[in-house]
């Protein structure tokens, strides 16, 4: 059993504080995989402030809810500013890139059509 398959596994009928989920780290971009399964994946993340991802595309819709903190996130060329308690969808196939306006977590949901 690998390290995620072990965690989740770990989290399973549990309740769990998204917040304390995952630690942030100095001038670096960190994730930990909640779910993976053929169908989709949980993950959450942290980005410290500055960090982002590049601009890409993902063949299937993200779910992305803003857990703390304060992110820039660009969907097709326009620029989104969310916050804690937020949520916005990427659909597939559109170019995005996230950006850490202040270090922020998020929960992001993949599902495979």
């Amino acid at each position: 059993m690998n390290n995620d398959s072990r965690k989740t596994k770990e989290l399973i009928s549990r309740v769990i504080d998204l917040k304390g989920i995952i630690d942030y780290q100095k001038n670096a971009v960190v994730s930990s995989e909640v779910i993976s399964k053929k169908t989709g994946t949980v993950t959450v993340f942290a980005f410290d402030a500055g960090q982002g991802l590049s601009e890409h595309t993902a063949p299937f819709d993200a779910f992305v809810y803003i857990i703390d903190g304060v992110a820039e996130i660009t969907i097709s060329g326009d620029k989104h500013s969310l916050k804690a308690g937020e949520m916005i969808i990427m659909p597939a196939n559109e170019p995005h890139a996230l950006k850490a306006i202040q270090k922020f977590k998020m929960l992001l949901v993949m599902i495979k059509s």
